[in-house]
């Protein structure tokens, strides 16, 4: 239900009305906040994943090690992000650990908690590919270069809400991958993914993963029915997308 008839000129569609347009702006925030509370929860997973599969397998400071990132530049960049982070930080475990140990870095458990999802996400991208990479990935049920993809795609998303930006019918600069297989049931045939419902699906997805019981999916419907008048095929939305095995 965009508004607008000439971007150029600034001009508006016949019958377009101020109540409309405060309509579409409810529901892009209603959506802005479900979409980041939902997000928080998927984050949490991620960083416990990570933080402690990598600890087992290559040591508690897995995070600082150059040999486990395949591009020793960018390791080096995000590792200086990461600090300021852990500087920037007034968690009581993080300046504890400060007053008595001499050691650059907490460990992965305690840096990763103080971490933005940012820094998360390129850490699992610089990863080298291997078995550990996988395992991270397999825990919910999808590839390594897929689920690399899908982290990308939900950080940008993040950011999208944390800084208030419109969301409903944006296209989507960062694009996830579509997965080929998955363990756990997902879409029946691809959909558009410069669109929010494909983010959607993927949170939902990761969600089911994480939580079998999650309400996200009932807590989305219940936001469309409270604005009936939105155009959700403009969000990406399918016909029938409600009957998906994904959405049940």
């Amino acid at each position: 239900m965009p508004l607008m008839d000439d971007k150029m000129l600034h001009t508006f569609k016949k019958g377009a009305s101020f109540e409309q347009a405060f309509e579409l702006y409810k529901f892009d925030s209603c959506l802005r906040k479900l979409v980041a509370s939902e997000l928080e929860k998927i984050e949490v997973s991620i960083r416990t994943q990570m933080a402690y599969t990598l600890a087992d397998e290559t040591g508690i400071y897995w995070f600082s090690d150059s040999a486990n990132f395949s591009n020793p530049t960018k390791h080096a960049a995000t590792l200086v992000n990461l600090k300021a982070e852990l500087d920037r930080s007034d968690e009581d475990q993080i300046l504890r650990f400060k007053s008595i140990y001499s050691d650059p870095y907490p460990p992965a458990w305690m840096t990763l908690e103080v971490s933005s999802f940012g820094t998360l996400s390129m850490l699992f991208k610089l990863l080298k590919p291997n078995l550990t990479k996988r395992k991270i990935a397999n825990f919910y049920g999808v590839s390594d270069s897929v689920f690399e993809s899908w982290l990308h795609s939900i950080v940008y998303v993040r950011n999208i809400c944390a800084h208030h930006s419109r969301l409903w019918n944006k296209t989507l600069r960062i694009q996830p991958l579509f997965p080929r297989k998955t363990t756990f049931a997902f879409l029946s045939s691809a959909v558009r993914s410069d669109r929010i419902y494909y983010v959607l699906c993927i949170m939902q997805y990761l969600l089911r993963t994480v939580n079998p019981s999650t309400s996200f999916s009932l807590r989305l419907k219940s936001l469309l029915a409270e604005f009936p008048n939105v155009d959700i095929s403009a969000m990406g939305f399918v016909q029938d997308w409600d009957k998906e095995m994904l959405w049940q």
